[in-house]
């Protein structure tokens, strides 16, 4: 059996089954590194908000740990105000299958720093190009508990927008967007706070839940990839010992 893989035909055969059982190690190796990032990345997710909830005021007082990947959800609360004339709604947006608008107001906290509040989640039920109502933030004082989100980045200007919309959570986008500033830290922040609850209920917005991060999806993909190389290699010898049999039968027919 072993004699045929002197013939070109089964070493080139054998060179391309050794190239197929390599890549899917590879890409089966490489779904396994994804997955352990995955797993990382949620004992990170459940570490950062089974934390307590620390002063918003402290947090931006840390501008390092704001960009450091430990505090990206790191639970804050806050007093404060919402500006009554600062909010816009962040498109495409889906939540749960629907499509959807994120509601982010500006917010002025006691001590006057100002951050952008996402304060949650609303169904899209018009077409693109309508101008939406966005909802009003609540009046007077408001304790917010929330989680710090790192700013997004604007990657294209939108100018076809309707008013009031943006497509991302740009903080330095949307300063200019903020009136009424009188007594407020206008500095651009690199976060802004996603509301989890507040002291004031907003009925008509649903809160963000946390991200569900699931590995079991690359561990099934580097599964299946070592199941092609088996299947592979499997096949290459099933073809080889059938021809085998098959010359010995010639042989033996012939003699």
């Amino acid at each position: 059996m072993w004699s045929l893989l002197r013939s070109r035909r089964w070493q080139g055969f054998t060179a391309l089954v050794v190239v197929a059982i390599v890549g899917f190690g590879l890409l089966s190796s490489w779904q396994w590194q994804r997955a352990e990032e995955e797993r990382q990345a949620k004992n990170l997710l459940v570490a950062q908000t089974q934390q307590e909830p620390i002063d918003l005021d402290a947090a931006l007082d840390q501008p390092a740990a704001l960009t450091a990947e430990a505090d990206l959800y790191r639970p804050v609360e806050t007093t404060g105000r919402y500006l009554p004339d600062a909010t816009v709604l962040v498109r495409q947006r889906p939540l749960d299958g629907r499509n959807g608008l994120w509601v982010v107001s500006a917010f002025v906290t006691e001590t006057g720093r100002l951050i952008w509040v996402n304060r949650g989640w609303m169904p899209a039920t018009a077409a693109s190009t309508t101008v939406i109502d966005a909802p009003a933030p609540p009046a007077g004082e408001i304790t917010i508990d929330g989680r710090l989100r790192p700013t997004e980045v604007q990657r294209e200007v939108a100018d076809d927008l309707p008013a009031g919309q943006v497509r991302w959570v740009d903080t330095e986008v949307l300063a200019a967007r903020t009136i009424d500033l009188t007594n407020a830290d206008t500095t651009v922040l690199p976060v802004y706070l996603e509301a989890v609850s507040s002291n004031v209920g907003e009925p008509d917005l649903l809160r963000l839940p946390l991200p569900e991060i699931d590995e079991t999806q690359n561990v099934s993909y580097a599964v299946q990839w070592l199941i092609f190389a088996a299947i592979a290699l499997t096949g290459w010898f099933y073809f080889l010992r059938r021809e085998a049999k098959d010359d010995a039968k010639q042989r033996a027919e012939v003699t």
